[in-house]
């Protein structure tokens, strides 16, 4: 006999389960219980709610089809980012293996499993660019252009070498003046080991002169400090056209300031420590030492270094004889 009141309660029921299963709720649930552990959580929760959850957010997680995946994948190398392509395939590819070990979602199998990386994007091969000496002042000078928040940040990039959204998402919290030291915490780090950057004088000077707000504790902000920036598309590309320097990209700041460090009388360990790279083999379990000052002292010669570049010393006819 029908019973409207099953009826009803079991269609209640159907329209659950369908909720609970769209692309986007298990979305949401890998990132909550699975991708906060990974060492890039903050990069896995951007690309897959800008590249993935905008295009399927609502459709059940069981008909996103391998075609939909691959033009998802090629509009990113469209737009001049292979290696973000590889990385959002990648997190897409965990998702999906994820969804279906959990057996909760209804999917058996993957839209990923027969994509090829290198014949969807390319072989992924690591970059070698540092910008010349001419093209790091040419950068720095366009950061003093650009003003509060992209060029200071640029500015601090340089001068620290840490990765784009560990500066980004700096807060103010983790700045200690009278130590004059900036320690990311464990959760921030990709090796989820809380690190120790010496602040020294041109990077205290920068960030002393930088608005604070009282709604939010974040340094680079256009919301008041309650947000961090986030996309950096716009800015690089003002950046470009400010410096007139071109093929380059963010992260490349980053192997320019390593690259300097090797030229300065400091042990390599201490250049790795400074950009927060692992220590090797034996070092990581009978070494504790916290090499703040050797940190320091490298940081400091650094910025010596930097200020010979971006300000160049005029010759004088004193110079000439």
């Amino acid at each position: 006999m029908f019973d409207p009141k099953i009826e009803e309660a079991r269609q209640r029921a159907s329209a659950q389960r369908q909720q609970a299963t769209t692309f986007g709720a298990v979305a949401s649930a890998f990132l909550e219980r699975h991708a906060v552990h990974l060492a890039k959580a903050d990069e896995a929760r951007r690309i897959i709610g800008a590249e993935f959850v905008k295009r399927w957010d609502r459709r059940p997680i069981v008909d996103i089809l391998p075609e939909e995946v691959a033009a998802a994948i090629r509009a990113i190398v469209n737009r001049g980012a292979p290696y973000q392509a590889h990385n959002a395939l990648g997190y897409i590819r965990r998702l999906f293996s994820w969804a279906i070990g959990c057996h909760e979602f209804g999917i058996d199998a993957s839209p990923v499993e027969r994509l090829s990386p290198k014949d969807l994007i390319g072989k992924r091969e690591a970059r070698e660019r540092i910008l010349t000496d001419t093209e790091l002042r040419a950068v720095w000078g366009a950061a003093a252009d650009m003003g509060y928040p992209y060029g200071p940040l640029f500015k601090l990039l340089i001068l620290k070498g840490q990765r784009e959204r560990e500066v980004a998402d700096m807060s103010w919290s983790e700045v200690e003046f009278d130590q004059a030291m900036w320690t990311i915490p464990a959760t921030r780090m990709k090796g989820d080991r809380a690190h120790e950057i010496p602040l020294c004088r041109d990077a205290l000077a920068l960030l002393r002169s930088l608005p604070r707000f009282s709604a939010g504790d974040f340094v680079f902000t256009t919301t008041g400090g309650t947000k961090p920036v986030n996309g950096f598309s716009q800015a690089k590309a003002r950046m470009d056209r400010l410096s007139g320097v071109s093929g380059w990209k963010i992260h490349d700041l980053r192997r320019t300031m390593r690259t300097h460090l090797s030229a300065l009388p400091v042990q390599d360990m201490v250049r790795e420590l400074v950009i927060a790279h692992a220590r090797p083999g034996l070092h990581k379990v009978y070494d504790q030492h916290s090499y703040q000052d050797e940190k320091r002292e490298c940081l400091r010669l650094w910025e010596q270094r930097l200020k010979g570049i971006v300000e160049p010393k005029m010759a004088t006819v004193a110079d000439l004889v």
